[in-house]
């Protein structure tokens, strides 16, 4: 139950969101392109931040530029 914990972890890494268009979910009002965000938790596939809504959610990599 780590998950509880990431909304308080400190972070060191940011990224940019570079795209809001989802194909599948809407995620426009969630993420801002050209805006840095926070990374709290990283996987294979999704990268977990903390979005517009001030809370901890898991987008798809692509929305990303990543360094």
């Amino acid at each position: 139950m780590i998950h509880l914990t990431w909304e308080n972890k400190s972070t060191n890494r940011q990224v940019e969101c570079i795209s809001n268009e989802a194909k599948k979910y809407k995620v426009n009002n969630m993420l801002t392109v050209g805006k840095m965000y926070d990374v709290i938790n990283e996987t294979e596939e999704f990268i977990f931040i903390k979005d517009n809504s001030d809370r901890v959610a898991g987008y798809v990599k692509e929305y990303f530029k990543l360094d």
